[in-house]
Order: structure tokens, then C-alpha cells, then sequence
């Protein structure tokens, strides 16, 4: 039996297990259509595909596939820690220690601790209920869940005997589907949340398909924007303090439409579309009938389709050369049922100037192979040395890419 073959049995192991976590919505009885599966095309193809191609399994160190990955000149790749089974959100906390948060298989919150060149996992909490959601603010770790915000206080100095977590806010509507968070506080002071659409395309109701903010205590909760189908990812501009937030679209319309895309929030309350409009520019068959998409708030950069865009981040280091000062990095997990796969990788995006992108390029790739993932990027973190750290929660690993180049 050859490693491949292993590794696949470990992936189908998980699976009973993962399903488990996430809740009833992925166990239904065969006569109801899982929320996922609504719009799905009645083909072979189509009928064989599953949220999850290849679940989540830690890969050794050595296994890793650093050697695979591609990026421009003068920027190099390592392995920056290991053994961090489903890797997803990234924070740093004043001190230097790195958080990370995990989904379906896992349900832990990690924290990674610099030793000398060595680092070492901690895992400070288990057994959450899809723990996506992370925030380190003035000493405190907040963890989202699809139902609740906590907060764990003076955490980096209680790493090995981490406080009993105080509730934040606790009235989240727990939906499964699109409901795991990434939060983050902005320049405000006000934490935000995404609460998305409990569907893959349905009429969502005014409590979902958005992204709120609340005070950092749970009270005062309010709109920022409408018509969001499933953010997991989103950034403030550090020049001016807007929101910028990634979206994945909707799936069965088609293999290539439509696409996944980039936004950029330029007053409270507006509107992006979902689930009348996709794309900015493409009516849904089924609730776009008597819309005009131009009535919506539109992309400022669209990712592709199913490209499954997920984390982003304005680049505020000064170690990479001047021309991504000021730039968008953002990951791009892949597709899962797409025929084809593509993406899996890191790309950059530049603003314009004008409130739009000027353009997008490669940056991190290689992680595609004989229409397999070598690895699936999910965050990205900028390091207070300049550096990025890039999590894959395929293979369990966090890279790290520096640049020595002239």
C-alpha cells in the first residue's frame, strides 16, 4: 500500500466523523435534498459530487509539498509549523504567539509558540462547534462559532491553563450551512461578524446573508452589508478603514458561472445581490426575475469561479518589495465540485485608487496536480517581521513566505 493510498483511507475515516460535526444539515434523510445539493444538475457527474473532496488529515513535515510551490523571484517558501490538523484562521497576538482555528474535523483553537526557530502547538480548546471564527484584541482571544462569540481573556500569559471563556454574545442563529465566521475589529473598535445564507440559493430573510458589527461587549448589534451569500474572509484598509470582504457564489448554475469575488463596502447598508444577482451582472434563473443587477453594489474584482476565495488580507509589511505595499493577498481554496480543479493557491490584488482593482496576479501556486490538491490555502497572515504565513487546512500546515531577494 503506497503513502497516496493511505492517506486517502485516513481522509475517508474522517468522514463519518466530520459529518457528525457538522450537524444534521449533512446527515438528512436520502429523501430530502441537503442544502448544498439545491440547484444541483441531475447528471452522473453532478450527483457523484460532495461538499468535501478530501477531508483534512495532518501531513508530516517532510511530506509537505514546499517543493511544489511556485512564486515570483526572490521569494522563498518553508514549512513554519506542522501537525495542526485542519488549519484555518490566523491571528497574532501581541507577543507573538499565532492563533489558529480549525472547522469540521478538528473543533480546536490552536496556539503556535515561537521556541528559538522551533515551533511549538498548543492546542488551548477542543470539541467547539466549527470554531472558524478568531480575533486577538488588547490581550483577548474571541472564538465565533456558528452560535455564540467568547472570549478568552490575557491569553498568550495562560497558554497552558487557558481561562474559562466569557461569553460575548450568544445569539447567533447556529445555522450549518455557511454559518462558521471569520470576525475581526475594526478600526472602529466594533467586532464584525458575517451571518450567511443558510442555503446554497434561497430567499435568506433579513437575518441572514450579511455582515453585522456589534461592541466588543455583544451589545448594539447592526447592518453593514446586505446581500452577502457566504463571506470568510475580509480586511479594513489601512489608509482609509473600509471593508473589504471576499464571497464565494453560488453553486450548480454552471461550472464556470458564476464567479466568486472581492468587495468593497463603501457605506452602511448597501446591498450586493445575493440571492438576485450574481457576479455583479448575472440574474439568478430562479430569483432574478424583474431584478436589474445594476440596482446592487458591485464586485470590485472577480476570483473565479468556485474558486472558493476564503481569507484576504492588505499587505502592511515592509519586507517584500514596494510594489505589494499596500496590496491584497488572498486565498483561494479551490473548488469542490467543480470538475476541474483550479485555484488552490495565494493570488495578489492591487486597488486602485479609485475604490476599485487594478488587477490581480499569481502569487503562491503549484498546489494543483493531475486534477488533485496538493494542498488548499485557506488564510493568510501578515507577520509582524514582514512575512506571510499562508494556512492549508489539507495538509494540517502553515508555510511561510519571506522574501531575500533584490
Amino acid at each position: 500500500m503506497n503513502a497516496r493510498s493511505v492517506r486517502t483511507i485516513g481522509r475517508h475515516g474522517l468522514l463519518a466523523a466530520a459529518l457528525l460535526l457538522a450537524g444534521s444539515a449533512f446527515a438528512q434523510q436520502a429523501q430530502e435534498e441537503p442544502f448544498w445539493a439545491k440547484g444541483r444538475p441531475k447528471t452522473d457527474t453532478a450527483m457523484k459530487m460532495a461538499p468535501v473532496p478530501a477531508f483534512p488529515i495532518a501531513t508530516p513535515g517532510d511530506k509537505l509539498p514546499i517543493a511544489k510551490m511556485k512564486l515570483p523571484p526572490g521569494f522563498k517558501a518553508e514549512v513554519w509549523a506542522s501537525d495542526v490538523l485542519d488549519a484555518r484562521g490566523l491571528r497574532q497576538g501581541d507577543k507573538g504567539t499565532v492563533f489558529v482555528s480549525s472547522l469540521f474535523v478538528a473543533g480546536k483553537i490552536y496556539a503556535v509558540v515561537d521556541k528559538g526557530g522551533k515551533r511549538e502547538v498548543k492546542t488551548l480548546a477542543e470539541k467547539l462547534f466549527l470554531p472558524n471564527g478568531i480575533e486577538f484584541h488588547k490581550g483577548s482571544l474571541y472564538v465565533a462559532t456558528p452560535k455564540d462569540i467568547t472570549r478568552y481573556d490575557d491569553i498568550e500569559n495562560r497558554l497552558d491553563a487557558p481561562p474559562a471563556p466569557v461569553m460575548v454574545y450568544d445569539k447567533l442563529p447556529g445555522e450549518v450551512p455557511h454559518g462558521w465566521k471569520f470576525i475581526k475589529v475594526g478600526p472602529d473598535g466594533k467586532l464584525y461578524v458575517p451571518i450567511g445564507a443558510p442555503c446554497n440559493i434561497c430567499e435568506p430573510g433579513s437575518g441572514f446573508a450579511k455582515i453585522t458589527r456589534m461592541n466588543l461587549d455583544g451589545s448594539g448589534v447592526e447592518d453593514v452589508a446586505l446581500g452577502v451569500r457566504n463571506t470568510v474572509g475580509f480586511d479594513f484598509d489601512p489608509k482609509n478603514g473600509e471593508l473589504w470582504y471576499t464571497n464565494n457564489g453560488r453553486d450548480w448554475l454552471s461550472e464556470d458561472l458564476p464567479n466568486d469575488s472581492l468587495n468593497h463596502v463603501t457605506k452602511k447598508g448597501q446591498h450586493f445581490g445575493f440571492p438576485y444577482c450574481h457576479q455583479g451582472n448575472f440574474a439568478d434563473p430562479e430569483f432574478g426575475w424583474g431584478k436589474d443587477c445594476r440596482q446592487f453594489a458591485q464586485p470590485a474584482l472577480l476570483t473565479g469561479a468556485h474558486a472558493g476565495t476564503l481569507g484576504m488580507r492588505f499587505y502592511t509589511g515592509r519586507q517584500f518589495p514596494k510594489k505589494y505595499q499596500g496590496a491584497i493577498f488572498i486565498a483561494r481554496h479551490g473548488p469542490w465540485n467543480r470538475t476541474q480543479k483550479y485555484a488552490a493557491d495565494v493570488v495578489v490584488a492591487w486597488p486602485d485608487g479609485k475604490g476599485g482593482i487594478a488587477k490581480m496576479e499569481p502569487f503562491l501556486t503549484g498546489l494543483v496536480e493531475n486534477n488533485e490538491y496538493l494542498g488548499r490555502p485557506v488564510d493568510v497572515l501578515v507577520l509582524k517581521d514582514g512575512s506571510l504565513l499562508v494556512s492549508d487546512d489539507h495538509n494540517g500546515a502553515i508555510y511561510r513566505i519571506s522574501y531575500a531577494g533584490k
